[in-house]
Formats: structure tokens, C-alpha cells, sequence
């Protein structure tokens, strides 16, 4: 069996996510899970032909067949329904929820709609990236057991299934009607008592339901409870949420941008928390809050930008010998790790804000708040990798975010700490604007670099700046003559390239400029801006990082956390009217 010829790569827009809060599977149009990693996000993955391994679970007709699909509304339940040239089959599939953080349950539930189908059923588990194969295999009435590094496997449902290949292979023939179900197991421990179908569906279902609202009363009310769904779903029972559940996918193909983002964010689950406040007090936000408070008050001024999702310390950079995605190349790790971001504490403080207005803010959070502002006070003058995570400057927009943390939490403090609060925010701004006020009026990018950024669009947003400042109004002009095309907005120019050929549309900035377009009073613009930016995603309604605006194509890491955060920010925001 040669996996990679069998199931090879798709386009990003094409798959789906199967998440438990723990770690998430990847489902193309196959029905191959593509990728997972297991037992937790940021472990070697189990299923890798994503990225090049050898490891698949697949569940695809026999005949010919067109893919669809869709989630169960409120859910990452999701549909593969495939119209095979003899009938309609579909295949429900979910990991049970929530997940338990030592065992990855997948549920797959194959149903004959119309006519007699036939299936191949395929089981490739490969521990650490594709390296480890199948051991210890037991089959006994109906039920697989066996063994891949590390992992313990246990399959319910296979009664047929052969060894063929390092891989498990079972035909399932289905009558019109008729219903299987396959059970699939895999953990660091043991796996205790199986799970039974009926019961692990019937949970996974309740829960959902009970942890996505319906936010009927917001614009584009199905789009943000499925934004809020996929970010539930990448949210840990830590309240860690990670970037993304993918790594090693390029943001342009054959240039060296690709990362592995499953790793929890600062600054990213801060937007999330943000967006979440903006619709209601929902539980994600108290998760947000958590995480950060705890990291804060566990590193103070040391907070790394990135965590594991158990708060440890995000691994260094290694490659695998894999092929990777095509326009790219394996990598495990991120840099972050070494760097300073500024900005985080900043946003931190923004969301601590944020929290309070809807009074959920505890003791111990207070005393994150305390440690973030006295970290800004010691090191604003710092220079820090910024927002795109490069090189060390005096960034415009880590500054600005941390004046705009300041003001918005001092306006939930005594006054003894909200004064000296506003004064550090108030020196802060004056430095800034003497040393990175471009002539023309706008924000530049850093004291030494004068050129357009689309991130410098938060200041007016977070409250840096008033809206109707003269600042604020040249930056968004700016951004709107400079990085603007055809409804997308971009985050700077790379070099003299037009601007799609450098880099792809930036999502994250797109919902930005509606958001900015808004508070000018533009209504008309920000919607259209929201509109354009929302549809910007495949089938199951996921969005990477960046959009390929002339292939119509996703690129980075999928499904990008903070891309629907902003969604949801911005639906909330435009449904107050113009």
C-alpha cells in the first residue's frame, strides 16, 4: 500500500475538522483523516499524510463517487456524504466530546442513504510522524487491538479487517438503509472499558449543544456560532487554545513559510476572549482570562509569546524527513520561543478589560493585571519582535496596544493604581507619536521604518487613540490607498511586488478594516469588508491565515484561530447598526 499515491494532498479549503478541546483530527475529501495528533495538540502526530507520514484512517466508497459535506449546526460534528455511481452514502464523524486529554475517541457513524454501497475501509495508525508501524495485533469478535510507539489502539467494528501492508483493511458492504459503526481509539494509557456508539454520540451531541449559544441576535448569526464552535473546539481543558491544529502548511509556496502553530498564543487567545466579550459573557472568554492570568503571574515580565497548552514551554525549532505539503517542508517547534513580544501584555490587560465589564474578573486575575502593567513599565522601551513575529524593533503597534491595555483597565481600577496606570499610557504615547509619527500624519510601522502597516489600524480600535483622531484617521486612509485590493487588505508591502504576489490577503486584516471602517461611521464599507473577508474559506467554513486572491486558494495553517475570533468580533460589532 502506498499511502501517499492513495491519498494524497488536497487543497486546504477541502478539509474538515474533527476537534475534542485536546487535539483535532483532519478529514479530507476521502474520507481520509489526514492528520491527528495524539494524545494531545502539540504531540507526534498518529495520522501525518498531511505533511508527508504515513499514517491514514480512511473510510472511502468503493465506486466512483463527488464529495460534500457539512457540519451539524452549533457542532464540528461533520458529514462526508459522498454520491457514488451507485448511491448515497454518508459517513457522520466526530471525536467524542469533550475529549479526555490522555485518549482520542473517533466516532464514524457510515449510513446507506439510497441504494447498496461498498467501502474501503483503511487503518494506517504510524506514531511520531509515520515512523512507528502497527505491533501487538489482536483481533477478537469484531474488536482490533494493538500498539504504535507509544499508543495503545483499539478498534470496534472491524470484523473483516486483515493486515495488508503495515495497514488494517475491511470492504464494508451496506444495504440501502442500513447503518455501521466504527470505533477507534488511540492513547498513552490504558483504554479502560470500550466506549459504546450510541452513548459516545449521544454525549458528544449534548455537549456541543451546551457549549455553543446561538448568537441569533448578531449579523451572520450561523457564521459566528460556527466561528465560536471551531474556537471551543481548539480550546483545552486547560483554557488553552491553540493557534491552529495543523503545522508545516505553507503561507506561500517554496519559501520557507511554514510553521507549527499548535502551540497556545498569547496575544491570540486574547483576541479570542475579546471577540468573545464583545458577543456576551460566554465560557470561552473565562478560559481565556485563566490561561493568561496564570502565565502572567507564573513568568511576569519573562511571559513568553507561546505555550503548550499545559503552559510548558514551546519546544525549538526540528525539521522530520518527510516531504511535507506541497510548497513546503516539515517543521516541528516554533522560534517564538526566543522571542519578546511586547504587545502581549498589552492585550492582556485589553482583555482583563474586557472581562470586567462583564464582572468576571477574580482576585488572582487582578494580580495578573498588576503583573502585566509593571512589566510594560520596565521594559516599553524595549525593542520586540511585534505582531509578525520578525525581526527586534521599536514597533509601533507593540506600544500602542500596551497604551491602549493601560487605559482600558485603568478605567476598572481604584485610583491609585488607574493614575499612574494613565500617566505610564500617556508617556508611552507621547514617545511614540515623536518617534514613529510618520510626516503625513499616520503611524508607521517603527521609529525606523516609515512604512504602511495594516496592524497599526488596532490603536483606534483598542482605544490607543481616540477614533476621530487625526492619527487614526491618516492610518486608515493609508492602509486603505496602500494595502487595499479588490476587498481584501494585505499587512504591509514585502518589497516593490504587487501585493498578491508576495504574500497572500491577510484574513485577520481584513475583519481589522471593517471593524475600522465602522467606527468612522462607514457603514456601507464595513460591511462590505466583512462580507468579502467571511467567504474566504471552503466548504466546511474553516479559515487559514492567508487567501491566495488569484487562485481563490487557503494558505498557512488551518483552521487559524484568531481569523475567526475577529469574525465574531466583527459581527458583533457591525450588528449594533450603522
Amino acid at each position: 500500500m502506498n499511502v501517499v499515491r492513495d491519498f494524497p494532498p488536497h487543497v486546504l479549503r477541502e478539509y474538515a475538522l474533527l476537534p475534542d478541546g485536546e487535539r483535532g483530527a483532519v478529514i479530507g475529501p476521502r474520507g481520509d483523516i489526514a492528520w491527528l495528533c495524539a494524545p494531545r495538540w502539540d504531540s507526534d502526530a498518529a495520522f501525518s499524510t498531511l505533511v508527508g507520514g504515513a499514517g491514514v484512517y480512511a473510510v472511502t466508497p468503493s465506486a466512483t463517487f463527488v464529495w460534500g459535506g457539512y457540519y451539524e449546526a452549533g457542532s464540528l460534528v461533520w458529514h462526508s456524504r459522498f454520491v457514488t455511481t451507485d448511491g448515497i452514502v454518508e459517513v457522520t464523524e466526530a471525536l467524542a466530546f469533550p475529549g479526555d486529554p490522555n485518549t482520542a475517541v473517533i466516532l464514524r457513524r457510515v449510513d446507506a442513504l439510497e441504494g447498496d454501497v461498498e467501502l474501503d475501509v483503511t487503518l494506517r495508525p504510524r506514531a511520531r510522524f509515520g515512523q512507528d508501524p502497527l505491533r501487538a495485533v489482536r483481533m477478537h469478535d469484531g474488536v482490533v487491538t494493538a500498539r504504535t510507539g507509544g499508543l495503545r489502539l483499539r478498534w470496534q467494528g472491524a470484523a473483516g479487517a486483515r493486515r495488508r501492508d503495515g495497514a488494517l483493511v475491511m470492504p464494508l458492504k451496506l444495504r440501502e438503509g442500513e447503518m455501521h459503526d466504527l470505533v477507534l481509539e488511540l492513547g498513552d494509557r490504558d483504554l479502560g472499558e470500550p466506549p459504546n456508539a450510541d452513548v459516545a454520540w449521544t454525549a458528544t451531541r449534548h455537549t456541543w449543544a451546551q457549549q455553543v449559544p446561538s448568537f441569533e441576535h448578531l449579523l451572520a448569526s450561523r457564521d459566528v456560532r460556527h466561528a465560536y464552535a471551531v474556537l471551543r473546539g481548539l480550546t483545552s481543558g486547560s483554557g488553552a487554545m491553540v493557534a491552529a491544529a495543523t503545522m508545516s502548511l505553507p503561507e506561500r509556496a517554496q519559501e520557507g513559510r511554514n510553521y507549527d502553530y499548535r502551540y497556545a498564543w498569547i496575544r491570540d487567545q486574547c483576541y479570542a476572549g475579546q471577540a468573545v466579550a464583545g458577543a456576551g459573557p460566554y465560557p470561552l472568554l473565562d478560559a481565556a482570562v485563566g490561561f493568561v492570568s496564570q502565565r502572567l503571574l507564573d513568568d511576569g515580565p519573562q511571559l513568553k509569546p507561546a505555550y503548550t497548552v499545559s503552559g510548558e514551554s514551546v519546544p525549538d525549532e526540528r525539521s522530520l524527513e518527510l516531504t511535507g505539503y506541497p510548497g513546503g517542508y516539515d517543521k516541528v517547534g516554533n522560534w517564538v520561543n526566543k522571542q519578546f513580544q511586547l504587545d502581549a501584555f498589552g492585550e492582556a490587560l485589553l482583555l482583563f478589560a474586557a472581562a470586567a465589564r462583564h464582572d468576571r474578573l477574580e482576585l488572582h486575575h487582578w494580580r495578573a493585571v498588576q503583573s502585566a502593567s509593571a512589566a510594560i513599565a520596565a521594559r516599553w522601551n524595549e525593542p520586540d519582535a511585534g505582531i509578525w513575529e520578525i525581526d527586534s524593533q521599536h514597533w509601533t503597534h507593540s506600544k500602542l496596544t500596551c497604551v491602549a491595555g493601560l487605559r482600558a483597565i485603568a478605567g476598572h481600577a481604584p485610583s491609585t493604581e488607574a493614575g499612574p496606570w494613565l500617566s505610564l499610557a500617556d508617556t508611552i504615547l507621547a514617545d511614540t507619536t515623536r518617534q514613529a509619527l510618520h510626516s503625513s500624519g499616520r503611524w508607521q510601522r517603527s521609529r525606523t521604518d516609515e512604512a504602511v502597516d495594516a496592524a497599526l489600524l488596532l490603536p483606534a480600535i483598542r482605544g490607543a487613540v481616540p477614533v476621530s483622531d487625526g492619527r487614526s484617521i491618516a492610518t486608515l486612509t493609508a492602509v486603505r490607498d496602500n494595502l487595499v485590493e479588490d476587498g481584501y487588505v494585505y499587512r504591509f508591502r514585502q518589497d516593490d511586488r504587487p501585493l498578491q504576489d508576495a504574500e497572500g490577503a491577510f484574513l485577520l486584516c481584513g475583519f481589522l478594516m471593517s471593524l475600522s471602517e465602522h467606527q468612522q461611521g462607514r457603514h456601507r464599507e464595513a460591511v462590505g469588508f466583512f462580507e468579502r473577508n467571511r467567504a474566504a474559506c471552503g466548504p466546511p467554513g474553516l479559515f487559514s491565515e492567508e487567501y491566495d486572491v488569484t487562485q481563490r486558494q487557503m494558505r498557512g495553517n488551518l483552521p487559524q484561530a484568531f481569523v475567526h475570533a475577529l469574525l465574531i468580533e466583527a459581527a458583533a460589532t457591525l450588528s449594533e447598526g450603522p
